[in-house]
């Protein structure tokens, strides 16, 4: 007896196995998860869109929705300290890549003596914070004359985020086997041409990720910013919020509005670039 080619092929048809329940379980905390930290943000959008009469309500949705305080942040100045934060946070990043990508290729190409000490101090530096080092920070600015400048704030979070990029690109070029810039040499390309032509591109997630999160300390970076700088035209976002703050009240709305605005650039910068910094994170660690 002959069986039916239909016959076969729906037997031989893989069936879709259910989903285990770890599975479930697995996806569901996520998404709990993921509500958890989405929370605080809507509510941020609520308190921004929400009359100044029914801040104090404890109704979570509002009868009104005032879009005011958008329009304020627009008309009341603060869109250039939200220029003068993205010029600090770009600065800072561009200054910590030119000097990070090649300490950390040279640190893990070459065998050079006090190469171990150099990482160390590397990483020493790393302890330090700014705010235990404010008064010797705007002593020597004053002294140089860059007090309420913007280049004072992008030296400032350059180097004090430098330590981590060194780290994060020292262990990603580490990984990329040197073979492969050997091969491109005896291809005829020079010590240049194999760095921007086979070394970079393969480092690029490290490159990004070490872009990212230098990017991101100098946007949110509040206390340095807050000693440096006195008039207002010259401060960051994160110290003209501070504005809103009063002695015996704050303006919410304002406050709440102006914080969405800021943490929009940050969310779709990190949008655009998450693949790569989740493999710069993991492939950059691997040898």
């Amino acid at each position: 007896m002959t069986r039916s080619p239909a016959g076969s092929r729906r037997r031989q048809s893989p069936r879709r196995a259910p989903a285990s329940l770890k599975k479930v379980l697995l996806a569901a905390s996520a998404y709990v998860i993921a509500l958890i930290f989405i929370f605080p943000y809507l509510q941020m959008i609520i308190a921004a869109v929400r009359p100044k009469e029914q801040q104090r309500e404890a109704v979570y949705l509002p009868d009104s929705f005032n879009w005011g305080a958008f329009v304020d942040f627009w008309s009341g100045g603060l869109a250039g300290n939200l220029l003068v934060t993205l010029e600090v946070a770009a600065g800072s990043t561009i200054l910590v890549l030119l000097v990070a990508l090649p300490a950390a290729y040279y640190s893990a190409r070459h065998n050079f003596r006090g190469r171990m000490v150099f990482l160390f101090l590397v990483l020493i530096t790393q302890m330090f914070q700014p705010t235990a080092m404010l008064v010797g920070i705007y002593r020597e600015f004053f002294q140089f004359g860059m007090v309420d400048s913007v280049w004072s704030l992008i030296l400032v979070n350059g180097g004090f985020n430098l330590a981590f990029a060194v780290w994060i690109l020292h262990a990603y070029f580490a990984s990329i086997p040197r073979e492969l810039e050997e091969a491109a040499s005896m291809d005829g390309s020079g010590r240049f041409g194999v760095l921007f032509r086979i070394t970079l591109p393969l480092a690029l997630p490290g490159v990004v990720t070490a872009l990212i999160f230098t990017f991101i300390a100098a946007w949110n970076e509040f206390v340095v910013a807050l000693t440096l700088t006195t008039t207002p035209e010259n401060q960051p976002l994160t110290v003209a919020l501070n504005s809103y703050i009063g002695q015996y009240q704050v303006d919410w709305q304002s406050l709440f509005a102006g914080s969405v605005i800021a943490t929009i650039p940050v969310i779709i910068l990190f949008a655009l670039i998450e693949r790569k910094v989740v493999s710069g994170l993991t492939a950059g660690s691997i040898k």
